[in-house]
């Protein structure tokens, strides 16, 4: 049988950092061992039934078994324009601003080969998803990191990137809440943001992916809330964490109007839009109760408590998250971030994900999914305990 030789351009691509995880996972797993898994971000509930009920029934319907409309159904745009006047205030044109996505991160690594040439610089923040650096190799741009530091809590300081480094960028990649961080985005900032993205002629990528999950009664802010955001940028929006509808893959960016054009043209040469049931399904959890999402978001605040004030309990000095359904946490001395989460792994049979993955400003801790029960959580408290670490 012949041998293929993979292009230059998918052997340059970043190795997949969670794959080398589920390795070490499965190997302890292997060994009969039972390993409270937290290291993962894939939401834990069920879609809610009356989502499920409205795919059910759209995909009974034979005008959907024909192909969408390229650009996808006028009416999951319209729900996506309700969805953000309603929760934000924010007017959006569904024609023109609106491009429904295979997923937020099939638009996220879309972006880079939409917007930028060789050798243009993108600003990603560090740490950061690990897969923003996808789309910019495949775009042979260039990244320059972000830095995200606690003492900044992990914004990042536009006043630190060098002028010959603004010259060279058209792209900024920010995400809030924050993965892996938990951080959450002011109003300020964002406005900050807007004016330091005209002066040098950046488009604003805001990753929305954690919009509906904000903790102590405090909602996160939609980058499109702040005047003039349209003007500079986008943000992404899935439908994956809001309504636990990741495998549905179904998201849409909203925004500014040539991004969206851009985003839209690239996605008909490779696609004919989603499944129409999956579009009809979609448009039922944006325009119908948000009661579930009330209730998941109690649910992961519940988790958050019992985790962080458990871990606290244990003498360890850990800061609760703002909003997502993820801890990033401090390691003890001594440790590196991957020795530490494979001391955790080998020892207490507790998988997190080591927090240099997702840059070097990661080092020094580890990302924790509250993506399983409260008493799960609360056993992966007690093994960590009898390690004696703290």
């Amino acid at each position: 049988m012949l041998q293929f030789e993979k292009s230059k351009q998918l052997q340059q691509l970043p190795k997949q950092f969670f794959a080398s995880l589920v390795a070490k996972v499965n190997a302890i797993t292997a060994q009969g061992h039972d390993v409270i898994n937290l290291g993962q971000g894939n939401p834990d509930q069920p879609t809610p039934g009356h989502i499920v009920k409205s795919l059910q029934a759209a995909a009974k319907k034979t005008i959907n078994h024909k192909y969408s409309p390229f650009r996808g159904h006028p009416y999951l745009k319209d729900a996506a324009a309700a969805f953000y006047e309603r929760e934000y205030g924010v007017k959006l044109d569904p024609n023109s601003e609106i491009a429904i996505l295979f997923g937020g991160k099939a638009g996220l690594v879309e972006l880079p080969q939409c917007l930028l040439n060789p050798g243009d610089t993108i600003l990603v923040p560090d740490p950061g998803y690990p897969d923003y650096l996808s789309g910019v190799v495949l775009a042979k741009a260039e990244i320059e990191r972000m830095p995200l530091k606690e003492e900044n809590a992990f914004l990042p300081d536009y006043e630190a990137i060098h002028k010959d480094v603004l010259d060279k960028a058209k792209m900024m990649f920010l995400n809030y809440p924050n993965n892996p961080t938990g951080a959450s985005a002011t109003k300020e900032f964002f406005t900050e943001t807007v004016s330091y993205a005209k002066k040098h002629s950046i488009c604003v990528v805001h990753d929305f992916a954690y919009g509906a999950i904000g903790f102590d009664g405090k909602k996160p802010v939609s980058f499109l809330e702040v005047e003039g955001a349209k003007d500079v940028g986008i943000e992404i929006y899935t439908l994956s964490k809001t309504y636990n509808m990741a495998g549905w893959r179904v998201g849409f960016a909203v925004g500014n109007k040539s991004v969206i054009e851009a985003l839209e043209l690239f996605q008909d040469h490779l696609y004919v839009s989603l499944f129409p049931a999956i579009q009809e399904a979609a448009a039922t959890a944006l325009l119908d109760s948000q009661e579930c999402v009330a209730e998941l978001v109690k649910v992961y605040e519940g988790r958050r408590n019992v985790f962080i004030e458990g871990l606290r309990a244990l003498g360890w000095e850990v800061k609760a998250p703002e909003a997502s359904f993820f801890a990033w946490l401090k390691i003890p001395a001594g440790f590196t971030s991957e020795s530490f989460a494979d001391h955790l792994l080998t020892h207490a049979h507790v998988a997190v994900a080591a927090g240099n993955g997702f840059g070097e400003f990661g080092e020094g801790y580890v990302r924790v999914g509250l993506l399983t029960s409260e008493e799960r959580l609360g056993e992966a408290v007690e093994r960590i305990r009898k390690l004696n670490l703290f």
